[in-house]
C-alpha cells in the first residue's frame, strides 16, 4: 500500500532543507550547504521510496536510495553522478576527522556549494514530479451533541 502522506512529509522537509541550504550559500556557510543539500536530496528520495509502500526506508547514500529507484523511475538515472557528489557531502562537512587537514569550514567552497544546492534542487523537483496528488485528511468541526 502506498504511503503518500508519509512521502509528501519528507517530501516538504526535503524542500524546507533546501531553502536552509541556500541561506548557507548565501551566507556563506559553504560546507553546512553542501551538508545540509545532501540531506535534502536524501529525504526527497525516501519520500519517493515512501509512495512505492516502503514502510521503513533506512540509509544516507543517495546512489543507493537512487539504484533501488531506477527500474520503476529510469528516467532518475541522470541523477545518478550527482548523487555520487551529494554523498561525498555526507561527512566530511561537518567533522573535523573527515578530511586530512583543517576543517570544513574552510576546506569548502562557493562553487562546491553551487553546485550542490542547485543540483539539489534539480532532483527535488523532478522527484516531486513523481509524488502522487498529497491527499488531505480533513477534520471534522462539527460540534458534538454533547457539547
Amino acid at each position: 500500500m502506498k504511503n503518500v502522506n508519509e512521502a509528501w512529509r519528507w517530501m516538504k522537509q526535503a524542500e524546507n532543507d533546501l531553502e536552509f541550504a541556500r541561506l548557507a550559500r548565501r551566507e556563506g556557510f559553504f560546507a553546512q550547504a553542501c551538508f545540509i543539500s545532501q540531506q535534502a536530496g536524501e529525504k526527497a528520495l525516501k519520500s519517493l521510496r515512501y509512495t512505492r509502500g516502503e514502510r521503513f526506508v533506512f540509509g544516507h547514500s543517495l546512489r543507493e536510495l537512487l539504484k533501488k529507484l531506477l527500474p520503476a523511475y529510469p528516467r532518475l538515472e541522470k541523477f545518478m553522478e550527482l548523487a555520487g557528489l551529494l554523498d561525498q557531502y555526507y561527512i566530511p562537512t561537518r567533522y573535523p576527522n573527515g578530511l586530512p587537514d583543517g576543517i570544513p569550514a574552510e576546506a569548502y567552497n562557493k562553487t562546491q556549494a553551487r553546485e550542490a544546492v542547485e543540483g539539489a534542487g534539480k532532483m527535488i523537483a523532478e522527484i516531486k514530479k513523481l509524488l502522487p496528488r498529497e491527499t488531505v485528511v480533513k477534520r471534522s468541526t462539527k460540534k458534538s451533541k454533547r457539547s
